[in-house]
């Protein structure tokens, strides 16, 4: 489909809503505009689950399923080798915190 408009640079650009309509947008619909070497490309915005490759996808989604089967199964690493290692290490944290004093504006 082709249509002609006369670009007038005081008022918006308007495709019009027979072209919307062919090119398949939806009203309320994000739009992505790419303008190159005198060409405006309108291409729909794809969510963000489209932001990869089907290959990429694949990878991605067997790197959560490792993850989740090590979580599963307790393969976990962490910097705590224990749960009181873990404890005492808030304490210490939390003492730390109490030492520090605040700055106090005089009124």
């Amino acid at each position: 489909m082709t249509v002609a408009i006369k670009n007038n640079n005081k008022t918006p650009l308007v495709v019009p809503a027979s072209v919307r309509r062919t090119a398949g947008f939806k009203s309320g619909q994000e739009i992505e505009f790419k303008a190159s070497g005198g060409v405006i490309t309108i291409l729909p915005k794809l969510p963000a689950d489209e932001e990869y490759t089907p290959a990429q996808r694949r990878t991605v989604g067997r790197a959560i399923a490792k993850g989740l089967d090590d979580i599963k199964h307790g393969r976990l690493e962490g910097p705590f080798s224990s749960h009181k290692e873990f404890i005492d290490s808030l304490h210490k944290e939390a003492r730390k915190l109490g030492k520090k004093k605040t700055k106090r504006l005089d009124r």
